[in-house]
């Protein structure tokens, strides 16, 4: 079995609020090998976007890791001086944060913004070997060379998206971190997002942390269910699945009987299909009164964890 690339063991993350610490990572362990695409799912504020922070140890980062470990390609990262880490993250890890394509400097021309993170990697390169990089790089996520002469208001936001992985390519790094990657990109360009990040590598780890099942499903051989700082559960997919494969019910219902539903089942989703609730519910065995079952899927198993309909979680 290959050696695992990043390892997470124990770790614990907190806020500093007005009524105190608030822990935001609870205890979360897990190893990941290199080529795994790991999906990190959560509601909004389920701790998975702090993680991500965690993961890159960055300065700004609003929490503060209380303990545990981070071991990266054989290295601590908690260990390392500020000065260490600094050069680590440099040269091991690369993070397209959320919002990136929003952040980008919009008075500077896409070659300068990357010269610039190329410099940071290779100070004795000469500028025609930079220059030389941009294209390598901007043609890897298939973007038209051109492209480097162009300024940010002038791409689109899937191209801003592939704009954000060559610069996450930079340093070449060991582990890759995504906050809501798909955010805002049409089908399309979501569809493109999903093949740009599967072709990235077989020797870089790629976390992704979001609120969309569909990421997962599409990308990862990996997922993560965090909830409330939480780890639920860790696996693969395919594994997931088959922890609810005969237990997920199905039923279209009136209005006015959501409530009374929620009442006498374990209810873990409820969405409209032509304006009427049509409820999923989790149970051993046949619940009766009219539900089906159905084939789950990962959304299935992402709300009964959430909802704490499944409490089998595998760490």
């Amino acid at each position: 079995m290959t050696e695992a690339l990043l390892q997470i063991k124990d770790l614990r993350v907190y806020y500093h609020v007005d009524a105190g610490a608030v822990r935001a990572v609870d205890g979360v362990s897990f190893n990941l090998e290199a080529g795994i695409k790991l999906g990190l799912v959560g509601e909004s504020g389920s701790g998975k976007s702090t993680m991500a922070l965690a993961l890159m140890r960055m300065i700004k980062a609003p929490g503060k890791i209380e303990s545990g470990q981070m071991i990266l390609d054989g290295v601590d990262l908690l260990q390392l001086s500020e000065e260490k880490m600094r050069q680590t993250k440099l040269m091991k890890l690369s993070m397209i944060p959320q919002g990136a394509m929003n952040s980008l400097n919009p008075v500077m021309r896409i070659d300068k913004q990357m010269m610039d993170g190329l410099e940071d990697h290779n100070s004795l390169l000469s500028k025609e070997e930079l220059t030389a990089r941009i294209q390598e790089l901007l043609t890897a996520v298939d973007l038209d060379p051109k492209v480097a002469k162009m300024y940010p208001h002038e791409l689109s936001g899937g191209m801003k998206q592939r704009f954000g992985i060559a610069q996450s390519l930079i340093g070449e790094p060991k582990l890759i971190i995504v906050d809501e990657p798909t955010a805002g990109l049409d089908p399309g360009e979501r569809n493109r997002f999903y093949n740009l990040l599967t072709e990235i590598g077989e020797n870089v780890v790629v976390i992704l942390s979001t609120h969309i099942v569909q990421d997962v499903q599409e990308l990862c051989n990996n997922m993560a269910i965090i909830n409330k700082g939480r780890l639920l559960f860790a696996g693969a997919p395919t594994d997931a699945l088959h922890q609810v494969k005969g237990r997920i019910w199905e039923k279209s219902i009136a209005k006015n009987e959501v409530e009374e539903y929620h009442a006498s089942n374990k209810v873990i989703s409820n969405k409209l299909i032509a304006g009427r609730p049509s409820i999923h519910v989790y149970s051993e065995g046949d619940p009766g009164n009219g539900f089906v079952g159905v084939e789950p899927s990962l959304e299935d198993v992402f709300f009964s964890h959430i909802n704490g309909a499944h409490n089998t979680a595998t760490a």
